[in-house]
Order: structure tokens, then sequence, then C-alpha cells
């Protein structure tokens, strides 16, 4: 029902490219071109800055984008709410969910989602959590689902599941033999954590701060930019690794990792949805509606 020209100026003032809203679309470049023309000349001003192989929003341009953003989300509140007068739920859902939730979390929860809703469309972008809470700030996404204790003051966080940070080595490393080590000697032991930038990692610093002991003061031999990673690393290395306890669970119960606990470090924390203040599209709220339906079985 949208005008599907306020569609494609917003995926050219989103990409800045007429060539990315084609291929993002599944329209052809001449097209794009004719309906920013269109717009153009029913607004009679221009809405670009044609600048060498460059664009740039206009000052009518960005009065457009304010405007297109919200008339096309509205239009996508009015499908759902109509479509639910008839018991339909319909419509596409984009969500965003840092790496720990997209791998370890959401994929039974999701085959159960598209079970209950099949005519839903579902997609998933997998990042970390500063790469999720972007996602959603440039409208790619419609909600997000984050780890970690940083909140951004323009969205809107709400938790819907509980999660814990450990220690853990390989059980063919030579601390194996480990079940408790103090802060001090924690800041000994050569580790791998997970990349700038992670909930898992803002957690981790977060609590050794509450210890007045920095990151700097670790022996980190390396950044991984998953949990994946860390795991396949600590099978050939004595190095310890710092992860969700829903990382690693399978291995736990198959005898190939173990916890050893870090006395007096505490690193709990949540996993939460976040979404843009006052723009939760309908299909979000049955997503949201839908986890705290189910999250004990999450």
């Amino acid at each position: 029902m949208s005008d599907f020209r306020l569609k494609v100026f917003l995926s050219v003032a989103r990409n800045l490219s007429f060539t990315k809203a084609s291929q993002e679309l599944f329209v052809t470049q001449p097209a794009i071109t004719k309906h920013i023309q269109e717009l153009e000349g029913l607004y009679k001003t221009r809405l670009f800055e044609r600048l060498g192989n460059k664009i740039a929003l206009t000052l009518s341009g960005e009065l457009l984008l304010e405007h297109s953003e919200r008339i096309l989300e509205d239009y996508k509140r009015l499908d759902y709410e109509m479509r639910l007068l008839n018991n339909e739920c319909s419509g596409e859902l984009r969500l965003g969910a840092s790496t720990t939730i997209s791998q370890y979390v959401l994929p039974p929860f999701l085959a159960r989602f598209i079970e209950k809703f099949p005519q839903v469309s579902l997609s998933l972008l997998n990042g970390n959590s500063r790469e999720v809470e972007s996602a959603l700030q440039e409208h790619r996404i419609d909600l997000g689902l984050v780890e970690g204790i940083i909140r951004l003051p323009n969205l809107k966080y709400s938790t819907f599941l509980q999660d814990e940070l450990v220690a853990v080595v390989h059980t063919r490393s030579k601390r194996v033999k480990l079940n408790e080590i103090t802060i001090d000697e924690l800041c000994k032991v050569p580790l791998v954590l997970r990349e700038r930038g992670s909930g898992t990692l803002d957690v981790l610093v977060t609590s050794l701060q509450s210890h007045n002991i920095k990151l700097s003061d670790l022996n980190v031999r390396m950044y991984l930019g998953s949990t994946e990673s860390i795991k396949l690393f600590l099978e050939y290395t004595d190095c310890m690794g710092i992860v969700s306890i829903r990382s690693i669970s399978r291995e736990l119960t198959a005898g190939l990792f173990k916890v050893v606990d870090i006395k007096g470090l505490c690193m709990q924390r949540e996993f939460s949805f976040v979404s843009l203040q006052g723009e939760e599209s309908g299909l979000s709220q049955v997503f949201m509606q839908f986890a705290d339906h189910y999250n004990k079985k999450l």
C-alpha cells in the first residue's frame, strides 16, 4: 500500500548510492533514478546534490528523509494491525542480534516463531552489540537483541534473558587442574577474549573496574571476533577464555572444557531487546511477546 517511491528514496538516502539502492531493492538503476526524479518533480526541489561520483542529501532531502522514515513505519504498523483484525500476522521483521545471542540462543527460538507465524518474512543481521545498535539507529533493522551493560540514551532496552560469563580452559590444558583462581592470579594467566565492541568484553571490563583493575592489567594474548573462534583457539593453547556459559554447555557436557571460578569476580549480565525510542513496530511487539512467553525454554 505504501508509496514505493518513498522506499526508493529511503534506500538511496541511507546508502548515498543509486547503485546500492538498486541492489538492495532488486530493481534496475534506471528505475531508481526515475522514482527519484518523480519525487523531485512532485515537490519541485532537488533531493540530492551530485558531487562527481558521490551524492549528498540537500536540505529538502533531509526533510523528506525525516518524514519518509516515519510514514513507512506507520504504513508497516497499519498493515500489521489491519491483518491482525483478520487473525493474520504477516509482514517483514528485520532482526539484529549480537554474536552470542544469534549463535547460542536464537536458532531454536526462531524455528518456533516461523512455525507459528509462517507469513512473517524474518531476516537476521549478525554482529557485535555495538554493530547491532548502529544498524538499529541507521534503520537497517527493526529490532535488536544485544548483550552487555552499556546503554545508549536514544535507545530503549528491555531484558528478556539472564546470562553469566565464565572463565574456561580446555581439558588438555595444563591449567585443567585449577578449580579456582584469585583476581590477582587472573592478571597473570594468558587470556583470549572477545573483540572490542562486544557485549562480552564490556561486561568483563566493568566487572574488573569494581576491583580497580584495567583491561591493560591483564595478560591478553589475543582478541577474537566470535566465541566459536575462542573455543577453537583454546583447543590448541594453554590460554584461558572468558565466554558465555550458554556457549559452552555442550562442550562442558562432553568434557572438552572446564570452568575455572574467579574468586570475588561476578560477571552476570542480561540479554536485552533494543529498539528506537517510541518506534517499536507491531511485529516487533509480537516477537518480544513471543520471547517473553518462551524465554524459559531458550
